[in-house]
């Protein structure tokens, strides 16, 4: 330990007892692109003795400008991300215990995937997964560090349950479906997640060794324009979820999805969201794909085989597929959650 650590034990901050301490940790990664990937390496490299990453999705070659641990080797063998993260990973510190878990991660199983972490690092590109760690956090008293990342800007914070605000207290509901653009509709500088995940990943140094920082403050960037800036957050007197109502959690709130029978078509609908400005979102679409729309419903191809249909109250269809898994990912990428 001594030799392959040495030069983080010998930081003040951090030294031999800091160093046990992550080596006794279980940390768990929840999406694995951009900043999930940015993070993993980063805490097997600094010797956090488990490692659990789960992410749903498999690697293309547009995730290869921002997601360090792939490469194109993972793309010809088809591997999902997980999957490759764990065998990357394990190539880097063969004495951490590294678990890739292929999964969409929702209501029904976020618990599951979540039990017995010290601590949860958020990985994800939308909002509807965030609320549900918000929840898990809080139900179970486990910290977690929120990141976001898009076109030249991004965020971080960390949430503590009993010490700090929590996600709802900064973010009272999901923003309505299709005003938030994505990394497929905004596009995404690769050194944005770089810079974003290394910052969730010191902080989730800290709060394992038992120096997280005690006044919550959201860290927020835009490297292009060459900003840094830190906002004070705070406590919502009317937050459901400090209140204990883990409405995310219960399926109360969120994405629903259903397999229109006999018609090879998935039905998306975010229970979160308002009206969709079906006019703006088609600008945004047109600069990668073919839309059209009216004052009712825009379509457009998702996919080789996928069109999707959405309509202006933020429902979906996904046509061509009875795999639910595939369509919340595509609603997800192309209108947000």
């Amino acid at each position: 330990m001594t030799d392959r650590y040495s030069r983080q034990i010998i930081f003040p901050g951090l030294g031999e007892q800091g160093q046990h301490k992550l080596l006794k940790s279980h940390v768990v990664i929840i999406g694995c692109g951009g900043l999930g990937s940015m993070i993993a390496t980063s805490l097997v490299r600094a010797g956090v003795g488990r490692v659990r990453v789960v992410d749903r999705d498999f690697i293309e070659y547009h995730n290869l400008h921002r997601q360090i641990l792939f490469d194109e080797d993972d793309i010809r063998h088809e591997l999902p991300k997980a999957a490759a993260a764990e065998r990357h990973l394990r190539k880097i510190n063969s004495s951490v215990e590294i678990e890739g878990i292929v999964a969409d991660v929702n209501h029904g199983n976020i618990e599951e995937l979540a039990s017995g972490a010290d601590l949860i690092m958020d990985g994800l590109d939308n909002f509807e997964g965030r609320l549900l760690i918000n929840d898990v956090s809080l139900k179970h008293g486990t910290p977690w560090v929120y990141g976001a990342a898009i076109a030249s800007s991004g965020m971080t914070t960390s949430f503590i349950p009993g010490k700090t605000p929590c996600f709802r207290c900064l973010s009272a509901s999901a923003p309505a479906s299709g005003l938030v653009g994505t990394c497929d509709t905004a596009g995404v500088l690769g050194p944005v997640p770089f810079i974003i995940g290394s910052l969730q990943t010191t902080q989730a140094m800290k709060i394992l060794v038992g120096e997280a920082d005690t006044e919550q403050r959201l860290t927020v960037i835009d490297i292009w324009q060459g900003t840094f800036q830190h906002l004070k957050t705070g406590y919502r007197k009317d937050c459901p979820a400090c209140q204990g109502r883990y409405e995310y959690l219960e399926g109360k709130s969120g994405v629903e999805t259903t397999s229109l029978c006999g018609q090879n078509v998935v039905q998306v609908l975010n229970t979160s969201s308002g009206e969709i400005d079906l006019k703006d979102m088609a600008k945004r679409l047109a600069q990668i794909t073919e839309v059209t729309y009216n004052d009712f419903m825009l379509r457009f191809q998702a996919d080789e085989e996928r069109e999707m249909v959405v309509f202006a109250d933020g429902r979906a269809l996904v046509r061509n597929t009875t795999d639910e898994s595939l369509a919340r990912a595509l609603y997800a990428k192309y209108v947000g959650m």
